[in-house]
């Protein structure tokens, strides 16, 4: 039943990113300790949702779910966490049941509820949390009929709506201005900094084409493994005064607390070229020292520049939410028909099974005399007009059953 549907939530609204953190369970470690956390506590069903923002339980159970219930839940489910962790985390869980529960979730996998409206990834990510604990045996009927709509929902807003489509990550941003500028894909491109900022955006260029990069890190060893994905030459940060080869793209992020391209640094790198050249700083603090913007012809994209857009692109998003709201409301309604319906499936499933019982009983023992003392063509003319009977009976009457029941549901 939709009131025993249950979602524990953990996202950026009620805690801190590196707190959610604390809450991932390996996959490795799912199968045992989700099964365990199912049996001790009588859920029929669980979903688990891990991504960077957000952890979710989605359960089914017929008891009250108040704060000891949870408390339980969260102490069997992170069994690392110390006992006032777990009692903070259930001061500050979002609870959702019955059809608030499938509203959030709607809601999630249309991303209107993530830190980044129109954030496309979290569908992808829902619908593979549903195959991973269908696979591990962890749902049941309703967390699936819930899922399939969830997802078709998802499909329909990002279809419908324009919630995803003006990019708002610095890094995408950062790609589409490079990409305005036709920088030719042989440019040569310096990379400073081998961190998860960086090496995204260097995706993005590789992807795209560009095939020229030099690697410069603090650590050798990082430089060594984002140059040998994108097929270019590593090197220390500290030998970067010497580099020679000239350059047409800096893109650069480091933690530096100073400004890591220096006045003199530029003028080495430029080896005598006078040509413009784009630079993509995305530090905070910048990494490049101010003073080159007035005295060198190049085009600078920094991480204010970039947030302005952000910005102005949410804002945009944003004007989406209402159509989109519509389409979740609409989706509720539906999916209480879809409950509904298939409530009444289940409840007659046995049906069937009755009627072709009720038939053996007729055939194999009410009237086994009278069968067996006809002859084989009368005995074939019955087995057809009891066959056909049954056939009939299964079909019509149980539509007829179904569409009462609804109706006066």
């Amino acid at each position: 039943m939709l009131k025993n549907l249950n979602i524990l939530a953990f996202t950026h609204r009620n805690l801190e990113v590196n707190k959610i953190g604390l809450l991932h369970i390996e996959k490795e470690q799912q199968k045992e300790r989700l099964h365990f956390v199912k049996e001790s506590l009588g859920l029929s069903e669980l979903l688990f949702l891990s991504t960077c923002n957000r952890v979710e339980l989605t359960f089914v159970v017929p008891t009250e779910v108040d704060d000891a219930f949870i408390e339980n839940l969260l102490s069997l489910c992170f069994t690392h966490l110390p006992s006032e962790t777990i009692s903070d985390l259930v001061e500050k869980t979002e609870k959702y049941s019955g059809t608030e529960a499938v509203e959030h979730a709607l809601a999630v996998a249309s991303s209107i509820d993530s830190m980044i409206v129109g954030e496309r990834e979290i569908i992808t990510q829902v619908r593979l949390a549903f195959e991973h604990c269908r696979d591990l045996g962890l749902t049941g009927d309703l967390i699936r009929v819930l899922m399939r709509q969830v997802i078709q929902t998802a499909k329909r807003v990002y279809t419908e709506t324009s919630i995803a489509t003006k990019p708002v990550s610095v890094v995408s941003l950062a790609y589409h201005q490079l990409k305005k500028l036709s920088i030719p894909l042989d440019a040569r491109v310096l990379v400073i900094g081998a961190g998860m900022t960086n090496t995204t955006m260097c995706r993005f260029l590789k992807k795209h084409g560009f095939k020229n990069f030099f690697v410069f890190n603090r650590s050798l060893n990082k430089a060594e493994q984002l140059a040998l994905e994108l097929k270019g030459k590593p090197f220390a940060l500290s030998e970067i005064k010497y580099f020679d080869k000239g350059f047409d793209v800096i893109i650069t992020c480091t933690g530096a607390d100073y400004h890591v391209v220096t006045p003199e640094l530029y003028t080495n790198l430029l080896q005598g070229e006078t040509d413009k050249k784009t630079i993509i700083d995305l530090a905070i603090p910048q990494d490049l020292d101010p003073s080159i913007l007035e005295n060198n012809a190049l085009t600078y994209i920094s991480v204010d520049f970039l947030q302005k857009i952000s910005n102005m692109n949410l804002k945009e998003r944003s004007k989406e939410i209402q159509h989109v709201e519509h389409i979740l409301a609409e989706s509720v309604l539906e999916f209480d028909a879809i409950l509904k319906e298939r409530n009444v499936e289940l409840a007659m499933k046995t049906v069937p099974q009755t009627i072709k019982e009720i038939k053996s009983v007729a055939l194999n023992e009410v009237f086994k005399n009278d069968i067996e003392n006809m002859d084989a063509q009368s005995r074939e003319i019955l087995e057809k007009v009891i066959g056909y009977m049954e056939k009939k009976y299964i079909s019509g009457p149980m539509k007829l059953a179904k569409e009462i029941i609804l109706k006066n549901a």
